[in-house]
């Protein structure tokens, strides 16, 4: 097996800084993180997918490896196969938002769901995490919406 070719620090920045330092899956931020964030390949390269900023994404750790080579995953609403949430062609808002704690990922759609279930994005540790980074407001994001 091959070794991944290196990312260059310069396309790791361009994308960092694309994703305003937020994982794009699950929102959190990487400025209170210990660990900066690792780059996900939206289309794995085993599956073709390309080292290009446009096939890159911030993610955390833990939705990385969630995630892995997987691009499809099962609405649990549904049953349905459907494609993971992709954060270089959809909105993060068209497909999720906070609960109205904003401790919880609330999915609006079929790809959230699965992306949601998939990714863990609503496991115990990260609601412990968020509902401290909400009580001393560094959380949700400026931008994302809540649920009403």
């Amino acid at each position: 097996m091959n070794p991944q070719p290196k990312v260059p620090t310069e396309l790791r920045e361009q994308v960092r800084n694309r994703a305003e330092h937020l994982c794009e899956y699950c929102h959190t931020s990487e400025s209170w993180q210990y660990v900066k964030f690792t780059l996900d390949h939206v289309m794995p390269l085993s599956e073709g997918g390309s080292e290009a900023l446009e096939n890159l994404a911030l993610a955390c750790f833990h939705c990385n490896r969630r995630k892995s080579n997987q691009q499809t995953a099962t609405d649990p609403e549904s049953g349905l196969v459907v494609p993971l949430f992709n954060p270089r062609t959809q909105l993060w808002s068209e497909h999720f938002c906070w609960s109205t704690d904003s401790i919880s990922v609330a999915p609006k759609t079929a790809v959230g769901r699965a992306t949601v279930a998939l990714l863990e994005l609503n496991r115990e540790r990260i609601l412990k995490i968020r509902r401290a980074d909400v009580e001393v407001g560094r959380h949700p994001p400026k931008d994302d919406l809540i649920s009403s």
